[in-house]
């Protein structure tokens, strides 16, 4: 056996002795050769359990328990053993490689430097290794990209990146945690595929991490299903995926929405454990409700610079057209670099437009003033895709909910505003004790949710939603797409849907854009799209979406 872990407990000390606990007796194994996964919502202890591994845990944290690595226990091994393994022996592939790169070192300096420590490699050699390894993963000019910096490449690129660092020196097992969540459906499947073709290659074994089961499906041999720092189940996958016996794990396969077709509200893990049936019908849409946005001509070009002097235009966002009726939303899907995030930070005004006109109440949102802007902006409102970005670290919920209302003169009175907060803040499923607290004491989930109370403490009319549930799990994603039908059944609201998961589009979309170099290559309803799709482009990104153990066998 390449590692075993044998009831693994993990605390972390929080001051006056009080610890907290965070895996409550965790075993199984990892066989040569095999990929197993960890899966479960944010908080279940997968990633704590993964990284106790080789301790790239906090300094308050406690572990117990034994991690067997061929024979030998980990936890009892010195930091200076540790440190030789991390790398060579085990090595990890992390969320996001954003921060897991070092921005100030380019590509090349960071491959060769485990190939220099692990290996001996003189710096020739070593650059001479990290190029076979680019090359290795896919990157297209390994030899130029060498020179590279991470900003300089997509996202994509960037976890190639991060996956030949960690197979530099051969390692016999690879710890990917969540290594394409917040990548596009095409890319995830490049990457996946990419993993498992290594493998195969290399003979390493993979302790894969994940909250979507569908992905799971296809990579790993076998499944263990965590929650609250405890084994729920783990077997061979095609058992878990044809028949769970734990309740959570038939939850967790049920809560995501499906390209089939989606009930009128997704069902959450705690309804399915309590046994509720799903609710099949919503609020029916009024084909003949008057439009309150249109886009003519949206055009948005980046000038880049090229040699010395010369620059050239890129085409961002090309000629798009659409029409956005009261309650309804229009869905925008595509590829990382399709032009679809620009196209609608365009719109906004966050971008400057090269071309084209935005139709809102009558008047051209592209030809007005800052003044005139003002007023507007209040009714059209952007939530984000990182909701820990999108916060003033600094600011208390209600200060962040309070401000907006003050900037655009809503409420007569402090004590009205914040009575207003805490309103918007139990309409978006968050009590009354949020309001005194900071960012940091919120998960994704909950931050999120904020972020939508900031908006709607200025009535607007139309959200744009910028990869909006992207990074949430399961679970939390379905909770915040029932709480975006439910504000759009009571306000009215319009939402211009930003996403690359066409099955999160299907569910909450009535119309869909597909875009590609910035340009729509199809448009229709939520269902002739993806029923019937005209487009190849559209074709290859419904079949890159990973649909669990019946695809893989």
């Amino acid at each position: 056996m390449l590692l075993s872990i044998q009831d693994l407990k993990v605390s972390f000390r929080m001051g006056k002795g009080v610890l907290a606990e965070a895996v409550k007796g965790v075993s199984f194994d990892v066989p040569e050769n095999t990929t197993v996964a960890l899966v479960g919502e944010s908080g279940s202890g997968k990633s704590v359990t993964a990284m106790s591994i080789l301790n790239l845990l906090p300094e308050n944290a406690v572990r117990q328990g034994r991690v067997l690595w061929q024979g030998k226990d980990l936890l009892q091994a010195s930091l200076p053993e540790l440190q030789a393994m991390r790398g060579k022996d085990i090595a990890c592939v992390f969320q996001d490689p954003m921060s897991s790169l070092n921005p100030v070192f380019n590509v090349g300096q960071q491959l060769c430097e485990p190939l220099m420590r692990h290996l001996g490699l003189s710096r020739k050699q070593a650059l001479v290794r990290a190029e076979e390894l680019l090359g290795e993963v896919g990157i297209p000019e390994p030899k130029r990209r060498l020179n590279s910096y991470p900003h300089e490449m997509s996202g994509g690129q960037q976890q190639r990146v991060m996956i030949a660092m960690a197979l530099a020196c051969e390692p016999k097992l690879l710890i990917a945690d969540e290594p394409t969540t917040a990548l596009d459906v095409t890319i995830q499947r490049q990457i996946i595929e990419l993993l498992r073709k290594l493998q195969d290659k290399h003979r390493m074994s993979v302790l894969f991490i994940s909250h979507d089961l569908g992905l799971v499906g296809e990579l790993a041999q076998h499944v263990v299903v965590m929650r609250h720092g405890l084994v729920r189940e783990q077997g061979a996958s095609s058992v878990i995926f044809e028949a769970p016996k734990d309740d959570y794990t038939r939850a967790l396969l049920a809560c995501r929405p499906s390209l089939e077709g989606n009930p009128a509200r997704l069902m959450v893990i705690d309804d399915h454990i309590a046994g509720k049936a799903s609710q099949q019908h919503g609020k029916a849409k009024d084909p003949n409700a008057p439009v309150v946005l249109e886009v003519r001509g949206l055009a948005k070009s980046f000038w880049l610079k090229q040699g010395l002097f010369g620059k050239r235009e890129f085409k961002a966002v090309q000629n798009v057209n659409f029409k956005l009726k009261k309650g309804h939303t229009l869905g925008v899907v595509g590829e990382s670099g399709s032009g679809k995030t620009t196209m609608g930070l365009t719109l906004l005004r966050l971008h400057e437009p090269t071309g084209g006109e935005v139709i809102f109440d009558g008047q051209n949102l592209l030809k007005l003033s800052d003044s005139e802007r003002l007023p507007m902006r209040r009714r059209i409102q952007v939530v984000f895709q990182n909701p820990y970005a999108s916060l003033n670290p600094r600011f208390t919920i209600g200060q962040t909910l309070v401000e907006p209302m003050v900037i655009h003169g809503i409420g007569k009175d402090l004590a009205e505003r914040e009575q207003r907060a805490r309103t918007l803040l139990e309409k978006v499923g968050l009590d009354g004790r949020a309001f005194g607290k900071y960012p940091h004491e919120f998960s994704g989930g909950q931050r999120q949710r904020v972020a939508i109370a900031r908006c709607l403490t200025l009535n607007p009319e139309v959200l744009v939603l910028d990869e909006a549930v992207s990074a949430l799990d399961v679970s939390v994603q379905a909770q915040v797409l029932n709480l975006l039908k439910d504000l759009q059944d009571e306000f009215g609201l319009s939402y211009v849907f930003i996403s690359h998961d066409l099955a999160v589009v299907r569910f909450i979309s009535d119309e869909v854009l597909v875009m590609k170099d910035g340009v729509v290559v199809e448009q229709a309803s939520a269902e002739q799209i993806l029923a019937a799709p005209k487009e190849d482009y559209t074709k290859r990104l419904l079949a890159a979406i990973p649909r669990g153990y019946t695809a893989a066998a």
